[in-house]
């Protein structure tokens, strides 16, 4: 029998805690970029998150990569640049051309394409390259700098399965006190 593959963790906003701060794009910048805050600003570097803090409906929270399981940005990329890897959906920027169709087929509108660095343009290429969150992969953080960062601790890292598991597990103990006071109710007629 073939073993299941665990579904992709995602990082999960609850809007209602979300302060629309922009710690978590700042510390999402700072930390793919390289080094520090202080040191991108004295080397005039231009940081960039991989997430993006957005406001509607009177409702404000980051948006960035769901990681989806069936990801349509993997199945349009002319150069297979995108694929699924160890549990999140991975970009190969070495293969990456830039050609943006990641970018229109996100359903979450997650994946920009922006020049590799602050080289200007040198009338062949703008040395543009898909980003989108990886959950921090390789950055050697335990956990995705956004989340370390959100003051309000509105930011998690959701394992599905857990989540399935934690919500049957409140559906049972709310079917178990309905049956205790359905049962004493009958005792007491």
């Amino acid at each position: 029998m073939k073993k299941q593959q665990r579904e992709n963790a995602i990082v999960f906003c609850a809007p209602e805690k979300c302060l629309g701060c922009h710690s978590c794009e700042l510390s999402c910048a700072v930390a793919h970029g390289g080094c520090d805050l202080f040191a991108a600003a004295a080397r005039g570097l231009t940081l960039r998150p991989r997430n993006r803090v957005v406001g509607a409906a009177g409702v404000t929270m980051p948006v960035q990569c769901r990681q989806c399981e069936d990801a349509p940005c993997a199945f349009a990329c002319p150069t297979g640049a995108i694929q699924q890897k160890d549990g999140l959906v991975a970009i190969r920027e070495k293969n990456c051309v830039g050609c943006k169709v990641c970018v229109m087929v996100c359903p979450f509108g997650a994946i920009s394409v922006k020049a590799e660095s602050d080289s200007a343009p040198d009338g062949r290429t703008n040395h543009g390259v898909a980003r989108k969150c990886d959950l921090c992969a390789d950055t050697g953080r335990e956990q995705p700098a956004c989340i370390e960062a959100c003051p309000t601790k509105a930011i998690s890292l959701v394992d599905l399965d857990e989540l399935r598991q934690s919500l049957l597990e409140a559906r049972v103990a709310e079917l178990a006190q309905s049956h205790r006071y359905l049962t004493q109710r009958r005792l007491k007629s």
